[in-house]
């Protein structure tokens, strides 16, 4: 499907009334209210007032920060890379590398031997929790890799009496480790019945209305920088790439609701000596389709208004099509156009070598390097669970989502529905997926940063360092949520985290 954008007054676009595309329709075109004329003129050098965020109600009354304000930011940082060159300042450096943190980690969770002289109150923590009314996280995540640890040696007895005295302390209202604890004891049990895949489907099938989900979609977004901030980061490195071009071709392999996509065609119409003409190939999924309500052709209708609003010719083209299917004549390559293509948390559910001897994955990002592009962004979950043994998996999934669970807490009342509705529904399917399935089955293949390097490097590519006058705002910005969360610059690289563990990273090439 092609949609293609005019800036006549008499051509109008219509969205289907119907309740379940109401979610969307709201969040999108909302989004698109804001005017140039609220945008400072001058370079970001002003500072941002905190204070004036607000938690408004959005659907089922869910928490969430003043999108207006965080849309008007990253506008004008999208804006600011379309004026001449400001002076630049330097780029900070990392004291700790992303791979040391996970090496830290795994020591941290590493599973003691079972045999030996490992003193039995680390071998039998359900002892402790025996005696304890409120377990400590430390022993609950102990005995949650107890669990692990014997089902990987194959001992069923052990499991079972483990499993058992571990239901007895996770929920999914306590705290957050008891929070996760439920969910990757039910991974847990899942691979123990050899129902994983099962699971993983029904819990996909199981999903709540259309409506509901993309609810529950848009609140994770709003409590949590890290998605958001991944999207900045790869659009201030997209701005930057081709602010002198007049033909620009955007590929994003994973489209979702579009709204990636709002403020850098702001940015774009706004830029001295006029716009460039857009051409949106936007690839899709089921998750997004089922969220949508709609087919691509809802996002074609939002990027067309836009189209319209601030006179930029843009033309969309949707692909319902599975992103290692992608072939170069299907994105329709034309002479003389830039090329961005974007990645936000996508790459990572193409299989890799260690799952399809064909390596799709390496495939497609060959694939990517023929078509030269000017950028290529990747934003991706900072996580080693590719091809790691199960038991360190599993420790690195626990530390992983610990974090991710504890920012959530920090955001939302620990009683709220829509917390638990969140944590159901946006994460705990890929906490099962992680532990209990395997081959081609388990999707959620996530690779630290250090190894999407080497394997960027070897498909031909060169890193494109973002921005570190971006950078620096995007720091001003998170400055504005908790104190707790991180922001390290490593290489070229942006790494977003919570205290002292990574979650997403976001890096640019070409």
């Amino acid at each position: 499907m092609e949609f293609h954008g005019f800036t006549d007054e008499d051509t109008s676009y219509e969205y289907p009334s119907s309740s379940r595309n109401t979610a969307f329709t709201n969040w999108s075109i909302d989004s698109i209210k804001l005017g140039f004329g609220d945008s400072p003129n001058s370079p970001l050098s002003g500072q941002f007032d905190c204070d004036g965020w607000s938690h408004l109600p959005v659907d089922a009354q869910a928490p969430a920060y003043s999108r207006q304000k965080m849309r008007r930011a990253l506008q004008q940082i999208e804006t600011d890379l379309m004026l001449p060159d400001p002076e630049e300042p330097a780029t900070s450096t990392s004291l700790e590398s992303s791979e040391k943190q996970q090496d830290q980690a795994a020591k941290q969770f590493r599973v003691r031997p079972r045999t030996g002289g490992a003193p039995p109150e680390l071998r039998h923590p359900e002892k402790r929790l025996r005696e304890s009314k409120s377990p400590s996280g430390d022993d609950l995540r102990q005995l949650l890799i107890s669990c692990a640890e014997s089902l990987s040696e194959n001992d069923m007895e052990e499991f079972e009496s483990l499993v058992r005295e571990a239901r007895g302390v996770v929920s999914i209202a306590g705290e957050p480790i008891q929070r996760l604890g439920a969910y990757m004891l039910e991974g847990l049990v899942a691979r123990r019945e050899n129902s994983g895949t099962n699971i993983y489907r029904a819990m996909r099938c199981d999903e709540p209305e259309n409506k509901e989900l993309l609810s529950f979609i848009r609140i994770l977004y709003d409590i949590c920088p890290y998605f958001k901030f991944g999207y900045m980061a790869a659009n201030g490195a997209i701005a930057d790439a081709i602010r002198n071009e007049d033909r620009v071709h955007i590929i994003d392999f994973q489209i979702r609701q579009g709204t990636q996509w709002i403020t850098l065609i702001q940015a774009l119409a706004a830029r001295p000596g006029g716009p460039p003409r857009i051409r949106i190939t936007g690839i899709d999924d089921s998750v997004s389709e089922y969220a949508r309500g709609e087919s691509l052709q809802l996002v074609g209708k939002m990027l067309m208004e836009l189209s319209k609003k601030f006179s930029i010719p843009l033309e969309f083209k949707g692909l319902p099509v599975y992103g290692p299917d992608v072939t170069r004549e299907m994105l329709d390559i034309r002479p003389g156009e830039a090329v961005a293509v974007n990645f936000t948390l996508q790459l990572h559910h193409t299989p890799d070598e260690s799952v399809d001897e064909n390596n799709p994955r390496d495939r497609l990002l060959r694939l990517v390097r023929a078509l030269s592009p000017k950028v290529m962004t990747l934003v991706e979950q900072e996580s080693n669970t590719n091809t790691t043994p199960f038991a360190t998996r599993f420790a690195e999934t626990l530390d992983y989502y610990s974090a991710m669970f504890e920012s959530i807490d920090a955001a939302v009342a620990r009683d709220s529905k829509e917390r638990i509705g969140v944590e159901q529904h946006c994460l705990a399917k890929d906490i099962v997926n992680v532990i209990a399935c395997e081959g081609k089955e388990r999707v959620e293949r996530h690779e630290l940063l250090g190894k999407w390097r080497s394997r960027l490097s070897m498909a031909g590519f060169r890193p494109y360092p973002l921005s570190a006058y971006v950078n620096s705002v995007i720091r001003m910005l998170l400055g504005c949520y908790s104190d707790k969360y991180t922001l390290v610059e490593k290489d070229g690289a942006l790494l977003l985290g919570w205290k002292n563990r990574n979650l997403i990273s976001a890096s640019a090439w070409h």
